[in-house]
């Protein structure tokens, strides 16, 4: 089959998960014998990033990538942003949606095309991926007024607030209308498909939880730790909860803590807890060395503030047979839940009664980290989410009299 994704980002113009999952969900398909197009917005990258290139090119294995931009630069992503439109790129996204597809998958398609670009797709099936809450919140993450979780709607002022240009098309029906030419829309997990439901999408949702390519066939054994040393793996902002996390560590100088991401808060975190010897900062490291930070590490720990969609980096984890010590937001206690690889918590304290016990209790440690590996190969492998994937795609089609 022929397959069509449509995100913002995409590798290596990217900044999370979504371009990360977009990535991994081309590779495999083009393994198993499938084409893959992929179009997103260099625009949109560096109107976030500022610099021009990103630090290191991808190999994409077969996988044809249409890199959108404009002559005009940033006023393309923009024009997007206000109107909800293609606007600039219009004229060549049309052009690849003339193109012959048998799956059209929009993803993040925030800075791509907007809602009004999913009717755009010809093909017989039409896919959705809920990688956040976009549809339903300008800030895409329940953030409100760049200081704490989203606890009810006054999206004009948050925006404001958030240094967010308000969108006018957000109080007209364009979103309600767009979703309804979708087949399917993918959530990451229960919360965020009951979340989306509650809104009033028309269209069918199922929940098909997020895969990484970390997936080691095999795993060493554990290195002898002289100290309980943790991890973090994301994006260094607000709504992630590291500066909480940072705050915790600075008063437990027993444990370790090695911080992997970038984001606008580095320099500024950087700055504050540099004198910290227990607090490592290790920048963006390639996906490949990921493998061996969870291994060396007692416990990752996600300390997100927001609801998230799901917890990409808690299956990492898993997959390297490390536990996650989780904070309850949102999707991203779900993981835990399924397996009993880790620990949620919802307080400092109990925060901290977390990692004691992780730290002091080595049987309990050690009897997480076998549910996570477990749990992992039971429900989070690329084989188990391709399969369902695929399933998912065959079932539109025998529904539409499609072979």
């Amino acid at each position: 089959m022929r397959f069509c994704m449509v995100t913002t980002y995409y590798p290596p113009y990217h900044f999370g998960g979504d371009a990360t999952y977009v990535h991994a969900l081309s590779r495999a398909l083009v393994g198993l014998g499938h084409q893959v197009e992929v179009m997103h917005c260099v625009d949109a990258y560096r109107l976030k990033q500022g610099d021009p290139m990103p630090l290191r090119e991808v190999a994409d294995a077969g996988i044809v990538v249409h890199r959108l931009k404009s002559r005009f630069g940033f006023l393309s992503p923009l024009i997007t942003q206000q109107t909800g439109h293609p606007g600039l790129k219009a004229r060549a996204q049309r052009a690849v949606f003339r193109r012959s597809f048998d799956v059209v998958h929009f993803h993040n398609i925030s800075l791509v095309g907007g809602p009004a670009i999913i009717p755009w797709s010809r093909a017989p099936v039409t896919l959705y991926t809920l990688h956040e809450h976009w549809l339903l919140c300008p800030t895409h993450i329940f953030w409100k007024n760049r200081s704490r979780a989203c606890d009810h709607q006054t999206c004009f002022t948050c925006s404001l607030i958030s240094g967010i240009p308000p969108q006018l098309w957000r109080y007209t029906r364009l979103v309600g209308r767009a979703v309804t030419h979708a087949d399917l829309l993918f959530a990451p997990s229960e919360y965020t498909a009951t979340r989306h439901r509650n809104a009033g999408l028309k269209a069918p949702i199922q929940v098909l939880p997020l895969y990484s390519a970390i997936a080691p066939q095999t795993l060493s054994p554990p290195p002898q730790r002289a100290r309980p040393r943790f991890l973090y793996v994301g994006r260094l902002i607000e709504s992630k909860g590291i500066g909480p996390l940072l705050e915790e560590f600075a008063n437990l100088p027993a444990y370790d803590l090695d911080v992997i991401g970038d984001g606008d808060l580095r320099r500024k975190l950087e700055r504050r807890f540099g004198r910290c010897q227990n607090i490592h900062f290790l920048g963006q490291i390639p996906q490949p060395e990921l493998v061996g930070a969870y291994r060396n590490a007692t416990a990752l720990v996600f300390p997100s503030l927001a609801p998230e969609t799901f917890g990409l980096s808690i299956v990492e984890a898993f997959a390297c047979g490390t536990p996650a010590v989780v904070r309850d937001a949102g999707g991203c206690r779900e993981p835990i839940d399924a397996t009993g690889g880790g620990l949620v918590y919802r307080t400092s304290e109990e925060l901290r009664t977390a990692l004691s016990r992780l730290a002091n209790e080595p049987e309990l440690r050690e009897s997480l980290a076998i549910c996570a590996r477990e749990g992992f190969l039971r429900l989070y492998t690329p084989q188990r989410h391709i399969e369902a994937y695929l399933a998912h795609v065959a079932a539109i089609r025998a529904a539409k009299g499609i072979h």
